[in-house]
């Protein structure tokens, strides 16, 4: 027998309704049914117990001795009910599901997730990263950390921040060719990542590469990798200071050259539309934006909503 068949739970919902307000009437008020319904709901529960449940008088109804027996654990049963709800919706509330890239996720996010976690401590934080682009359709992210040129259609695109770069080196590396005194000493030494972030600091250096026979580091273009390498003494790489500020402050890496170039691509906070009044994210985000540091060119462009 089917559960609906042997628990009428809408019938015992106007009943306890009944019970507690003692009236059809205002019962019927409370959950927005007519008297006529309410009263039709307790009758079908009252053929499936077998035995009445109430005892109507003029003005009021009173419970029987078999309803005042049921009373007692319906309303235990219906509070049980509401609380397994209530929990239900507080955990996925609770969990903030973030995909990023890899090196935003490791050599930012999770390094100040832990000021967003002590200003929300009811939010738990699940943080993926990975090079694919997330599919919100099939993968649980709640939001996603995405770099790009331009918003992607179909979400809601909150631009974070542009990074400039410029070369880093271990100060070590730097020691083994005599020190680092213009931009050509540079070309001694190994460069991790043969890419266009060189050519276009060279030139803007005035100093011509092409011809340079300096051995190549490929990380594949994982900035993760390059800051790993350089910190490893293994080459120079073309880093952000936003990703390595501990790493130069402690004097684990130096900038030889104040001479940067900025990316065309922004960072950006991404989830789905009908995601955008959820607590938890309205929260990240506010915390992302304040977290931050944003340059008036970001700022000024709105979110594509």
């Amino acid at each position: 027998m089917k559960l609906s068949r042997q628990f009428p739970l809408n019938a015992l919902r106007v009943f306890e309704t009944v019970a507690r307000l003692g009236n059809f009437t205002r019962a019927g008020e409370e959950l927005g049914m007519t008297q006529t319904a309410v009263s039709y709901q307790i009758k079908i529960l009252e053929e499936n117990i077998g035995e009445a449940l109430f005892v109507r008088q003029p003005r009021q109804v009173v419970l029987t001795e078999t309803g005042s027996r049921m009373l007692p654990k319906v309303s235990e049963g219906f509070v049980l009910l509401n609380d397994a709800v209530n929990q239900a919706r507080r955990s996925r509330d609770e969990i903030l599901e973030i995909h990023s890239t890899p090196t935003f996720a490791s050599h930012w996010l999770a390094r100040n997730l832990g000021t967003f976690q002590l200003e929300y401590p009811h939010i738990a934080v699940r943080l993926q990263r990975g090079t694919q682009l997330t599919d919100f359709n099939r993968e649980p992210a709640d939001v996603a950390i995405r770099i790009g040129i331009d918003p992607w259609q179909g979400l809601v695109c909150h631009p974070l921040i542009r990074l400039f770069y410029t070369p880093m080196l271990s100060p070590r590396l730097a020691e083994s060719i005599g020190g680092i005194s213009q931009p050509a000493d540079l070309l001694k030494l190994p460069l991790i990542s043969d890419d266009d972030r060189w050519k276009v600091w060279f030139a803007a250096a005035g100093v011509d590469a092409s011809q340079s026979n300096t051995q190549k580091l490929d990380a594949f273009g994982a900035l993760d990798l390059e800051a790993g390498a350089a910190l490893a003494g293994h080459g120079v790489a073309m880093l952000s200071p936003f990703y390595v500020q501990d790493e130069l402050a402690s004097g684990r890496l130096i900038q030889p050259f104040d001479l940067s170039w900025t990316d065309e691509k922004i960072y950006w906070l991404v989830y789905p539309h009908g995601r955008r009044n959820l607590p938890k994210i309205r929260a990240f985000q506010a915390w992302l934006m304040a977290a931050l540091p944003v340059s008036s060119e970001i700022a000024r462009r709105p979110a594509d909503a």
